[in-house]
């Protein structure tokens, strides 16, 4: 296995399920990624010590997922230069509401990229990893052109679809 350039991290384990289709789409890519567990509250040593060692590892791009709360992606991005990408979980009461404002609110100078609240975050945290890297590796940039076509056909085909189901 190459030297990933994607590090994901989970605030738990029970966070695993909503990032499978995450870890499906950056296989599809090609896109090398390894996947730790590390708490910003339960484990805050392990999370900046591994924030920092990011860099120097050749990651190029970090995803972090958690619920409730939701620092996780903040303090990494406090302990790195790299892009984070933040996927709030929605493993709450609340379900995930209160994920997407602690990982959106970050003061200045430490910006998190965002995504939606649960599996379609997930999926679109892959894929935004993908056009960060994509801008220095022209094959993965066709591999997301591709990717952008399927969707495009996708709908035309859901069209299609709904068209002859509605003139049946």
């Amino acid at each position: 296995m190459s030297q990933p350039k994607v590090a994901i991290v989970l605030g738990s384990d029970s966070d695993y399920p909503v990032i499978r289709d995450m870890l499906q789409r950056l296989d599809d890519f090609k896109i090398e990624h390894e996947v730790t567990i590390s708490s910003a509250h339960r484990s805050p040593g392990r999370t900046r010590e591994y924030a920092e060692g990011l860099e120097s590892r050749g990651v190029e791009v970090v995803i972090a997922c958690a619920g409730a709360a939701a620092h996780l992606a903040g303090v990494i991005a406090a302990h790195t230069i790299l892009p984070v990408i933040g996927v709030p979980i929605d493993s709450s009461p609340l379900n995930g509401l209160d994920a997407l404002l602690s990982t959106s609110m970050m003061p200045a100078g430490v910006p998190v990229a965002t995504m939606a609240i649960g599996k379609a975050g997930a999926g679109n945290a892959a894929v935004l990893a993908a056009q960060i890297l994509a801008r220095s590796d022209p094959v993965l940039a066709e591999r997301l052109h591709d990717y952008k076509k399927k969707l495009a056909a996708g709908v035309e085909e859901k069209d299609r679809k709904l068209r002859k189901e509605r003139n049946a």
